[in-house]
């Protein structure tokens, strides 16, 4: 299975971002991709934490939604639409949300982030709790391929990589990790974390980031890839908006959790 992650340079332009996003998904469809993610916060960074509150759209329709799904039918492509920001009943937080769309347009599973970012060093700071509400369940989804292979697909979002027990819950042979990571933090962790989630999963991973100068002057760390189960990097895009591809084989899968059937060894829950 051919999957695409894409980078973006997201601003405080909601409909350009849209325009990004799909010309993205539509050459990663014409590239093969039968899975393109998004990165998060694909649709709108704005210039302060509660932008985000006023793009807000209703659990299972909203023009943003509902675009990502007419794509997915119109491209014939599985989309995970990153993340975008849905109601909660507080008027003051969202829920940051993974969308998945199949390629009949029809949305298949949500995953709400849970693990809330907070960072300070400096003049830099962040707590996302200020307009997040966090999710609460551990969701993945089942996704027939055109090879016939069912792949168990995982779903979770930027700061969940550095929590190493959710990726264990998953029990995944694909992990997704749309991201937003910062250029202090991703330097410093981003890659050894993606790396070390796929050798202890012995699974796949696919991370979209945002890579680049925002509008709000935030920098983002980029550098999307995927990897395989044995942690070597498949295909990377360092830095700028990009679509970066690779084949995926359940084979591979197969081969390496034969060899190190590490998975089957573990004693602790």
């Amino acid at each position: 299975m051919k999957v695409a992650a894409i980078q973006m340079v997201s601003g405080q332009d909601v409909a350009a971002n849209l325009q990004a996003a799909e010309r993205a998904l539509s050459e990663a469809a014409e590239q093969g991709a039968e899975l393109a993610l998004l990165p998060e916060y694909f649709c709108l960074l704005g210039r302060s934490d509660r932008d985000k509150l006023a793009v807000a759209e209703p659990p299972r329709h909203g023009p943003i939604q509902d675009r990502l799904s007419r794509l997915a039918q119109r491209l014939g492509l599985w989309i995970v639409g990153g993340t975008l920001p849905l109601a909660t009943a507080s008027p003051d937080q969202v829920r940051n949300s993974s969308l998945v769309f199949n390629p009949t347009g029809e949305q298949v599973a949500r995953y709400d982030k849970i693990h809330l970012f907070r960072f300070s060093q400096g003049g830099e700071s962040y707590d996302e709790s200020r307009t997040l509400e966090r999710g609460q369940e551990v969701v993945s989804f089942d996704l027939p391929s055109r090879d016939g292979h069912t792949w168990k697909v995982g779903l979770s979002v930027c700061y969940d990589l550095r929590f190493p027990e959710l990726y264990r819950q998953l029990q995944a042979d694909l992990l997704l990790v749309p991201s937003a990571f910062t250029h202090t933090t991703g330097q410093a962790h981003w890659e050894v974390l993606l790396r070390a989630r796929a050798i202890e999963n012995l699974a796949f991973v696919a991370a979209a980031a945002q890579g680049g100068v925002h509008d709000n002057g935030r920098r983002t760390w980029g550098h999307s890839m995927l990897i395989d189960p044995w942690g070597q990097l498949l295909a990377e895009c360092r830095e700028g908006p990009g679509v970066v591809l690779s084949e995926l084989a359940p084979q591979r899968l197969a081969t390496v959790r034969a060899q190190l059937p590490a998975l089957t060894h573990r004693v602790l829950p």
